[in-house]
């Protein structure tokens, strides 16, 4: 392909090769590493003057430093006069963090925001009592305070905790930095696009699912799709309407409205059938380790679990070993190799999807094709 350059940053050399592959031409030429400092060194090492640029860089491992790393090598490719510079971020960092806000279960609130901290009312000054009340008060606060500093974090209970959203932020760094296109994959929350002021191409992983369920489990049309919380029920519904198999939903419920404590519960029958969980990202592995649990104590025979990005952060692959989880099939979008060893888990290959991505940009083709839930890579 004339002048088309596919760069690639230091998060995932593996799938950069593979792409390359796919695409017929060779990765460019970097040199990545780091100053005695930490400070990220950058030097792209061919021309790319007038070229179609795409830089492959996931979000895993060292996330700030990797993201770091992908805007010098943006803005360094914008310096060298590129014609155009597409930032291809597999698992994009940072798109748990949305401006609206969710609840932990991946649903949006029912409810409005906290509401901005009220102003303290200003102290009459002519009324001398009042002022004495309100001084003994705080000596009393204070030293409540040095005598029981474990209570000091309710002292104040009108404010409450500001929470930081990082979605535009991150959005218009990659633009600043000279970014014209995004391509990403499964973005946790579909609204993240709207953050940007150039063009999101947020792939999806159904149809590479779908295709291994096709292929790999066996009677698969007996089987039950299930969801392991509300935020990924349309997602798995999606799969189970076009597989036409039966569909189950793993809810998060409150008995009590000021109780902290939460119930899961089980909407469908899985009793004597095979289970396949569908969800987008595995970092500690909680929330499919649990719904498996319950799925086994309902009765379901073997329990799969398909994640589109297995970033299996701290001690998510040991909590896999020892779960319900009988097969855990994951994607390429993060580096997988240091995973080979658990007999459980299992890779399917984003790398075709990506890199018919990629090609159909550099031509101007249509990306709807690859929405399409009925569209094969070979």
């Amino acid at each position: 392909m004339r002048n088309l350059v596919v760069l690639g940053g230091s998060s995932h050399p593996e799938l950069l090769t593979e792409v390359c592959r796919r695409l017929g031409i060779k990765p460019g030429q970097t040199t990545l590493g780091k100053f005695s400092n930490k400070e990220t060194q950058v030097e792209i090492k061919e021309s790319v003057r007038e070229r179609d640029v795409y830089i492959i860089q996931s979000g895993c491992g060292n996330v700030n430093d990797n993201f770091m790393e992908l805007l010098i090598m943006i803005n360094g490719a914008k310096i060298a006069s590129a014609k155009r510079i597409t930032a291809v971020i597999p698992h994009f960092p940072y798109s748990r963090q949305p401006d609206v806000p969710y609840k932990t279960s991946g649903a949006p609130l029912t409810s409005l925001p906290p509401a901005t901290p009220r102003t303290p009312k200003a102290v009459d000054q002519e009324d001398l009592g009042k002022q004495l009340m309100r001084q003994l008060a705080l000596t009393q606060q204070h030293t409540s305070s040095e005598d029981f500093p474990s209570k000091q974090s309710n002292a104040n209970p009108e404010y409450r905790p500001w929470l930081a959203r990082s979605g535009t932020l991150i959005a218009d760094m990659l633009t600043c930095a000279g970014a014209d296109h995004i391509i990403t994959m499964d973005l946790h929350d579909a609204q993240f696009q709207g953050f940007f002021d150039c063009p999101v191409d947020n792939l999806l992983s159904r149809a590479v699912m779908m295709k291994y369920i096709r292929l790999n489990i066996p009677n698969y049309q007996k089987a039950v799709i299930v969801s392991p919380d509300a935020g990924g029920a349309k997602r798995a519904t999606a799969i189970a309407e076009r597989l036409c198999m039966d569909f189950a939903l793993v809810h998060k419920e409150r008995r009590q409205k000021h109780s902290q404590k939460s119930d899961l519960m089980l909407v469908g029958d899985v009793r004597g059938k095979e289970c396949i969980l569908i969800d987008d990202i595995a970092d500690t592995s909680y929330t499919i380790t649990k719904a498996a649990r319950m799925l086994r104590d309902h009765g379901a025979l073997k329990i799969y679990a398909i994640v589109s990005h297995a970033l299996l952060s701290a001690n998510a692959v040991e909590n896999i070993e020892q779960s319900a989880i009988d097969q855990l099939i994951v994607s390429n979008s993060v580096p997988q190799s240091q995973h080979y060893q658990s007999s459980k888990i299992k890779v399917f290959d984003v790398a075709p999807l990506f890199a018919e991505a990629i090609r159909r940009s550099h031509f101007g083709e249509s990306m709807s094709v690859l929405l399409n839930p009925r569209f094969e890579l070979d």
